[in-house]
Formats: C-alpha cells, structure tokens, sequence
C-alpha cells in the first residue's frame, strides 16, 4: 500500500521515532553539513524557481499534484498503522548536500576562487575571467546553502538495540506484506543516522552489508515490473540513499552491489510508461493511491538516491560508475525508458554543477563518452528526450570548463584559451545555453571539441561508432554522422581505410590506460571486423603480429564485441585462415599464419565474447585445433616461416613452440564449452602428453574422442557428421587424425545410419592402404562398427581382407584383425573359417605373447563354431593342433598356458575325446614324470583307435 514521499526530517521524527518510541529532548547530536542538507530536501520550505524553464520530468507540476481523495485516505490509515507522520507530495526544489568547503584538502571551483587554486598562478596568463558565465547556470556558494534544520536528538542504546534486533529477524525470515517491508526499511534507515556517534549500529550494519544488498535486492525483485501499486520500491531508494549519506554504499564495490544498482534502475527505468501506468490504474483501480502521483514521489527518490552517490564522489569516480549502469537506458530503443534515464543524468549533472567540490586528481573518465552520448541525445526524436539532454549537456558544459582550467597543462594554455575565446563567442549567440543545444548535436561539437583531450577525442568517436551500430531511430544515426564529420573533419575518409586505422588502434592501445577508453577502440574494431567486407582484412592485419600477443593485441581478440549474428561469421573466418594451412602439401617450414592463427583462436576462446558461435563451431574448431597439435609435434618457432622484420625489436621466443599454442587453444575450447569431464579424463590419463607426441597421437585422439563420445553424446554426433566429408581431404596428417576421431565415433548407435559407402566401403580402401596407420584404423574402424548387427552382413564382404590382416608383421594390425574376427566367427561360411584356421595355425608360439594368447582364443571359437556337416573337412586340422596345444599348456606364461588347456579341452569334445585329468595340472610335467606318461598314453591310444 503506497505512502507518499518520505521527508528525511520528518520521517526521523515522526515514523521512525514513533516506530521505535525515541525519547524526546536528549542533548544536541553533532549532525555533519551533509546530514543537514540531506533533510533540506524534504522540508516545506519554498524555494524560488528556476530562471530557465526546466523540462517536465523535474517541473513542480509533477509535486503540485495532489492525489485524489481515496489514495489520500487510504495513506492516512497506513500511516497511522505505522505510528508515521506526515508524508506529503509538495512542491520543493532538489538541494544537495556538499563537504565542507573548508576542507583542507579540497577544491573550491567557485568562479571568484578559481585564480588561487594552482601554485603559481602568478605565472599563468589565463584567469578566471577568461571562463564564460553559462546563461541560467549560476554556482551556489556552499557557505550559504545550508537553512535551518531541525536537530534531532541521538538514538538511545536501547533504541538502537530495538531497531538492530528487529532488522536481524528479517535478516534470519522474510518479508511478507508491504507493511513488513516498509517496517524494515524504516528501521534501517532509522539505524543509519546513528552511524556517525554508535558503534554498535555501526559494526551491525558494516558486518551485515551482504545482508542488507540481498534483502534489498529481494524486495526490488518482488515488486510488480510492469506495475505500480506499492510505494516500497520508494522507500527502497530513499533508504539507500540514507546509507549513502552516512558512507555506507550499497550500490557500489563488490559485484553484488553493482548487480543491486543495476536492478534498482532496471525497476524504475523498465516500468510502463505514465500514460500505460494511468490506464492500467483505470482497467484495475486498486483504490490505493494516485499511480501518476505515486510514480513521480518514486522516481524523485529514485533521482535523489543517484545523486547521494555524488555528492561525496571528490575524484567523480562514482559517477563514472553510474554513468556505466546508466549507459544501456541511456541508449534504449524504447522512447520512455531513454527519457526517464536522460532525465536522470541531467539532475546528476545539474547537483554537480552547482555544488563543485572536488579533489585533485580531477579528471572525468568518461568525458568523452558522456558528451557524445547526451550529444545524440539532444536529437532524439523524443522532444522531452531532447530537453533533458540538452539540459544535461548544459551542466556538463559548465563542470568541463571548471575541470580543463584546473587540470590543463600550461604547454596547452593557448590551446585551451582558444577554446575558452571560441566557447565565449559562441554563447554570446545565444541567449540560452540549453536551448541552442536542443536539437542540434553538432553544436555540441564545436563547443566541446577545444575541451576534449586525444583520449576524450577518442572516446567520443568510438561511442558515435558503437551508436551508429546500436540505436535504431534514424535521426539520431544522422545526429552521429553530423557529430562524426564535425569532429573527424578531414579525417572521415580514412574509415574506409581499414588497415591504416587499424595500425593507429593497434599502436594506440599500449599507451591508452583506462579500461572505457580501450574498450571504445575495441569496439571499433569489432565493428570493422563485423562487416564481411572487412573481415579478413582485419584478421590479416592482427594475424600479422609477433606471437604470444602482447597484452594490448590479446585484449582485443579477447574483448571483441560483436553483434550475435556476426560471432559465427568471424569465428568462421579466423578458422578458415587455420584451415587452409592444413590443406596445402607438406611444407618445408609452418606457414606462420597457422601458428599465429591458433593464438588468436586460444584467445578468443579465453575472452569468451564468441562463445554463441564456439558452441555452434566446436566440431570444425576441435578438429582443426587436433590437425594442428598433429603438424606442430616436434616443431620450434625455427620450423615456422616467419615473415621478415615481425620480430624487429625482440628474438623469436624459445619457450614457445607452434605445439603449446593448439595445445592450450584445444584445452581452453574445451573449458569454454562446458567439456570439462572430457577434459579431466585427458587429465588423469595422460591424454595430453599422448597427443602431443609422435608415437602417442593417435592414442590421444582416441582417448579424447572415447571422452566425448561418453559425456556428451550430441557433441560427438556432431562431429561424427562433420568427419564424413573431411576424410579424404588434406594431407596424410589431417587425414589421419580425423580418421582416428571418426573410427572412435562409431560406437555411437547414429553410426549405423551411415552409409556404408562412407564406412565399410572407405575401411576397405584403407586395408589395402600402404601406411599401417590406415590400416590399424580402418580395422579399428571395422571392431567399432562390427558392434551394431545391422552393420555386421557388410562387414562379411571384408573378411578375406581381414584374414589377411592376422599375416601382418605390426602386432596392433594383427590383434585389431582377432578381435573383429572374434565377434564374426560364428556366422563365417566354411571356406573362410577354415583358411582362417590354417592361418591361426600358424601363429601357434608366436613370440608376441599376445599373439599367441589371442590366436589360441580365435582358434577354439572357430572349432566351436564349425558345423556338423563341415567337421569331417576340418578334422584334421583339429588333430594337428592337439600336440601343440598340449605342449602350449605347459608355457611360462601363464595366461597362453591356460588358454591352451581351455581350447585343448574344446578340440577333445570336437573329436568326442575324453581328456585325463593330469592334462588339466598346472604342475609342470618334468617334476611329475607319472602324469606326463598318462597323457603320453591316452594319445597313443586315441591315434591306435
């Protein structure tokens, strides 16, 4: 249920005092200069108004308007419920509290004091009547602000107590209802006028800030967002800006701060518009309240709360701070969001105009993007958009001519006295300052353009730049092609020249120190290389730079900011650079292209800006980074031809090789897209080390595909699609790695859907191959695919091929070609089972232990799986394995011994023979020569028979 706007003087006596039943009439409390204009701004003391006409957003109407009768009433009956006084919507002006303007240490930037502030001003030429008078801009002498305010008296210790222990309860349940929330904010503020004298609130609230920024951020959040029926979004910006007052920033530091200001202007910046807020008051009266009324006591407080962060910011770093969450409201595409922040900016603007007090270092660091900014907005096709920007940039203006006469270098004393003469004269034109600059941007130029230092300069094209690309209403793109000429002048022709511009960013980014200023250069880059016309231009220019980039060159791949439509294609295109290195015949020396392409990608991938198109691009980006580890193993950065004059001014590094930039790259791939189970598995196994080296690659390319291929199913579908057609295509290194990727994919169920012209068909052409690598793979292949039925009748048709393999000298070839024949041998026609057999014969005592060992296994499955018909044909070849079986039985190694009993005992049963039982002994015969001979003796026997 809403309340009208809270007095700050008013509320500690009457709401917070009743709430906490403050005893009357204690001695008189110290109040800080701040403190006392802080509550000025409630008082009902008129102000005289404006000489210049302000914009509607900051008119009195807006406070004249009293709500109607019912929202009267039913505030009156809140307000008696929470023990509060009066809450009124009055006509008052915004006065802001300031330091003392004795303090020692800072700058009075008072007109009439200006001339003693720098040491040796004698010697300087340029004085204070060199600085024009603004037109309807007059400084308030700070002595003179404060009026009579009314002390209150200290917070008892049990008060303080009370109010401590009812904020904990809320700390430790929630809030439900909007009397609740209203209780606890007041409470809270109530606590923090006793910051300055107790300790106790003191360490509660400095030992609670989380606390509070979540129960704050808690009860924003709750608040309708296309709504406004409760005034407790009101109270929550009048009670930061309480806390503000007392040093005690909510909005400002750690990272859940900043997210509690961002969603504080999110809930009064996003809500519907006054009109939209009025009819849906009238579709869905709530009988409450005056919306329209409710709305401007909301977004006043919502104002004062901004400008509680300034008026204790001596250095102007909070307000570069609220420039930066202001900066995307500025900037919306919806007219009453843009108007209600422009609006804002201008009473933070006007407060610091009128009540200078700054200390040295005065510098703004975001001068040049807030005049180029409330310069676009003076043409916004919105007219009360225009007014408050003009008023803005009006204020601005003044607080810029204050800051370049205290700060300027005397080197640039004629320089900044033209501009102070061209200023002058241009404002004896005009009889008001905010009026010539409604609707004309390009006069902002002119006036600013002698103020703005490089960096400013800089900043002010970058931030038209990045608005070109940004703001959709045609009128302001035309007002930031005027500011573009008006600034740029002769050098507006030279955008089109990419690569100059490119080589000035490049070169300006290492002596360029603040962050928005080299994101702003940044950004500029990222809009060349966002236009398909300019992106390889780009790419070729950054490419052709010494490798490990330095940190300026690696902060913008990582900080590129492009458009969601244009990561792919950038993406795509630094890939392709890598690419076309892999296609080309095997080269005497590494194209250097590649090397410093996989840096980049490595960065990329590190910044994490393109990561919709990393997703979209793993396949192709995984692949390629895997080509590229296998071309630079046993490469140095002396194996790479690099390019005459690039490493001018330093040696080619000899910690770095070609092979740690794709290894990093293809780790960090992996981290950004949420691999990060594949990525440990290569951890723990060894992986990395497997592919990097000569002899290991291909083991670490079936590690990694196997990883993939358990954690993320789709993942590696993918890139099973994407190796079809790259199979054939470049060298033997890029063949054979995305041939040990694929023939691990294929113990996926989708791989059944192959044809198999694009498997068992390339299998055989690569068992014929004369590389054993192919020939290990395309049996690899054949054992991945053998494991799906459907695919086992085309796989028959390649069994003469892989009989043949068990001939092979290469122990993999010959132990792939067992297993596949393993899991075949039961549906093989005679012809070929028994010239397998005859084969397996063969490698009876093969040196190879595991040749032996498995031959033996293949062996007893063949003879068990010959059929009645056929068992007289093989016969024979039964009976000439015995004796080597029984011998084998005997073997040192335990496991061919064994196997050789097992399968001795399958022949046996194939010949209907019954062995003795001294067969099965794991004793060896020459200790029990008595066994020996009963075996000797069954055999006789079954030959006599």
């Amino acid at each position: 249920m809403p309340l009208s706007r809270r007095g700050r003087g008013s509320r500690l006596a009457g709401s917070r005092a009743a709430t906490s039943n403050l005893p009357a009439g204690r001695g008189a409390l110290s109040i800080s200069h701040a403190q006392l204009l802080t509550r000025r701004r409630h008082s009902s003391e008129q102000v005289p108004p404006e000489s210049e006409p302000r914009a509607d957003f900051r008119s009195g109407k807006w406070l004249q308007e009293p709500a109607t009768g019912d929202a009267r009433d039913s505030r009156q009956a809140l307000r008696a419920r929470m023990s509060s006084k009066h809450r009124i919507c009055s006509q008052e002006e915004v006065v802001i509290p300031c330091a003392y303007d004795s303090d020692s240490e800072s700058v009075d930037l008072e007109l009439s004091n200006l001339e003693t502030i720098k040491k040796g001003s004698s010697s300087i030429e340029l004085t204070d009547l060199d600085i024009p008078d603004i037109p309807g801009l007059h400084c308030e002498p700070l002595s003179h602000s404060p009026r009579h305010l009314t002390q209150q008296d200290p917070l008892s210790e049990a008060i303080v107590e009370k109010l401590i222990q009812s904020i904990q309860k809320v700390f430790n349940g929630e809030l439900k209802g909007e009397l609740e929330k209203l209780k606890f904010l007041g409470d809270l503020s109530s606590l923090s006028q006793a910051l300055p004298y107790d300790e106790t609130a003191k360490s509660f609230i400095h030992s609670h800030i989380a606390d509070i920024v979540h129960t704050l951020n808690v009860l924003v959040q709750e608040e309708r967002p296309h709504s406004l029926s409760s005034s407790v979004r009101q109270e929550v910006f009048v009670t930061i800006a309480d806390l503000s007052y007392q040093d005690v920033h909510l909005l400002l530091g750690s990272e859940d701060r900043a997210e509690l200001f961002s969603l504080t202007i999110k809930s009064i910046i996003t809500l519907p518009s006054v009109r939209t807020l009025t009819q849906i008051q009238e579709i869905m009266p709530n009988g409450t309240c005056n919306t329209e009324c409710l709305y401007r006591q909301t977004f006043q407080a919502f104002s004062e709360m901004l400008q509680s962060l300034v008026v204790k910011d001596p250095h102007l770093e909070n307000l570069d701070t609220i420039i930066k969450h202001l900066d995307p409201w500025l900037q919306s595409v919806k007219d009453h969001e843009r108007e209600r922040a422009t609006a804002s900016m201008a009473q933070i603007l006007k407060c610091l105009s009128k009540h200078l007090n700054l200390k040295l270092p005065l510098r703004f660091q975001r001068l040049g993007h807030l005049v180029a900014l409330m310069a676009l907005l003076c043409g916004d096709p919105q007219e009360k958009v225009a007014e408050e920007a003009a008023e803005g940039i009006h204020s601005l203006l003044h607080i810029t001519l204050r800051l370049k006469y205290i700060t300027h270098d005397k080197k640039d004393q004629q320089n900044l006295k033209r501009a102070l003469t061209k200023c002058r004269e241009f404002l004896e034109l005009h009889s008001s300052a905010a009026k010539c600059f409604y609707n004309c941007p390009f006069r902002i130029a002119q006036v600013f353009e002698g103020f703005l230092d490089s960096n400013e300069l800089c900043q002010f094209i970058m931030t038209t730049f990045d608005t070109l690309k940004n703001l959709k209403h045609p009128c302001i793109q035309r007002s930031a092609g005027e500011l573009l000429l008006t600034l740029a002048k002769n050098t507006e022709s030279q955008f089109e020249k990419v690569p100059e511009i490119m080589g000035v960013i490049c070169a300006q980014l290492s002596i360029i120190s603040q962050p928005r200023v080299r994101q702003q250069i940044i950004n500029t880059v990222s809009l060349f290389i966002s236009r398909p016309k300019y992106t390889d231009i780009v790419l070729s220019f950054l490419l052709c730079h010494p490798v490990p980039y330095n940190r300026h060159l690696a902060e913008v791949w990582r900080m590129l900011a492009v458009e969601l439509p244009s990561t792919t294609w950038i993406l795509w295109r630094l890939l392709r650079k890598l690419q076309k290195c892999h296609n080309e015949p095997a080269q005497e020396k590494m194209a250097y292209v590649a090397v410093a392409a996989t840096d980049a990608l490595y960065e990329v991938f590190l910044g994490n800006r393109l990561r919709a198109a990393t997703f979209r691009l793993f396949p192709q980006l995984l692949m390629t980074l895997l080509i590229q580890i296998h071309h630079s193993i046993g490469l140095t950065m002396s194996d790479v031809d690099i390019p005459s004059g690039l490493y001018t001014e330093q040696e080619v590094p000899s910690e770095v090789t070609p092979l740690c930039f794709a290894m990093q790259a293809t780790k960090t791939l992996l981290l950004r897209t949420c691999c990060l189970q594949e990525f440990n598995i290569m951890e723990k196994n060894k992986g990395w080390a497997l592919l990097g080296g000569k002899d290991g690659h291909l083991q670490g390319v079936f590690l990694l595909a196997n990883a993939l291929l358990e954690r993320n199913r789709l993942l590696a579908q993918k890139v099973m699609y994407l190796l079809v057609p790259l199979l054939n295509r470049g060298n033997d290194k890029h063949k054979l790695t995305s041939a040990g990727f694929f023939v691990e994919l294929l113990r996926s169920p989708v791989a059944k859907r192959l044809p198999s012209i694009y498997s068992v068909a390339r299998f055989k052409d690569w068992l014929q191959d004369g590389n054993h690598l192919f020939r290990i793979l395309g049996l690899r292949g054949l054992y991945n695919l053998v494991g799906h039925q459907e695919m086992r009748e085309d796989i028959k048709s390649l069994l003469p091929y892989i009989v043949d393999s068990l001939r092979e000298t290469d122990e993999k070839i010959v132990l792939s070609a067992i297993q596949i024949l393993l899991q075949l041998v039961r549906t093989m026609d005679f012809t070929t089972l028994a010239a397998m057999t005859r084969t397996l014969f063969s490698l009876f005592g093969d040196v190879r232990s595991d040749v032996h060992h498995f031959s033996v296994t293949l062996f007893g499955a063949a003879i068990k799986s010959v059929k009645n018909p056929d068992k007289k044909s093989i016969e024979n070849q039964v009976l000439d394995s015995l004796v080597p079986l029984l011998l084998y039985s005997q073997d040192e190694n335990d496991a061919v011994a064994e196997e050789s009993r097992r399968v001795l005992t399958i022949c046996a049963q194939f010949l209907k023979w019954k062995l003795p039982q001294e067969v099965y002994s794991k004793d060896p015969w020459h200790i029990k020569p008595t066994e020996a001979g009963t075996i000797c003796r069954f055999f006789v026997l079954q030959g006599e028979n």
